[in-house]
């Protein structure tokens, strides 16, 4: 069964409603973004996450150093990077590399290093969908995670197209740029029902 990450999480009722509502990961944002939170703001919400869930921490172009200390003060079950990134680094929690789609076709192979690959729109976090035909998923599919305008009208479609491991969504669960409680459980019970 396809996995649900629900993203850009930064107060308790939507971390407690995702979790009840079977979320198998939330993430952190730690990237500069209107969804950004502190090391310590996600600290404290890291204690509203239930037992099975994983905490995904987010980063664009940070540093080892600061990744590494999300890691131990959060304790952050993964690290999902985007943006500029050293293959030969070698992180204490599995990674999910982010790679932005392009229009032109592309067969798709699992980044050095990573245990998964997340598939985003050409802007991360701006709610717009990819060209979903234009990329290969063949290799990557057992260690894939969807993003990208992943909404609860279209996530039943792109689970059928791409049968990922996981899809991942944030703005497409928001009204008003805020987290709305029924859109987060709606789009995992479309995944999950």
């Amino acid at each position: 069964m396809t996995r649900v990450k629900i993203c850009g999480l930064s107060d308790e009722c939507a971390i407690r409603t995702a979790c009840e509502a079977e979320a198998d990961y939330i993430g952190f944002v730690f990237a500069t973004s209107k969804r950004q939170v502190s090391i310590e703001q996600a600290k404290a919400l890291r204690s509203a996450v239930t037992a099975g869930v994983q905490v995904v921490g987010v980063f664009l172009n940070q540093s080892e150093a600061f990744i590494e200390q999300a890691i131990e003060e959060v304790g952050l079950d993964l690290v999902q990077i985007h943006g500029e990134w050293e293959e030969e680094t070698v992180l204490s929690r599995p990674l999910i590399r982010a790679r932005q789609t392009k229009d032109q076709p592309e067969a798709l192979s699992l980044p050095v290093g990573a245990s998964y690959l997340l598939l985003d729109a050409p802007v991360a976090g701006s709610g717009q969908t990819f060209e979903w035909q234009s990329v290969d998923v063949a290799e990557v599919r057992d260690s894939l995670f969807v993003a990208g305008g992943l909404t609860v009208d279209n996530v039943q479609r792109a689970v059928q197209h791409f049968q990922p491991f996981a899809v991942d969504v944030s703005s497409g669960v928001e009204t008003n740029g805020q987290k709305d409680l029924e859109k987060i459980r709606e789009f995992i019970r479309r995944v999950k029902g």
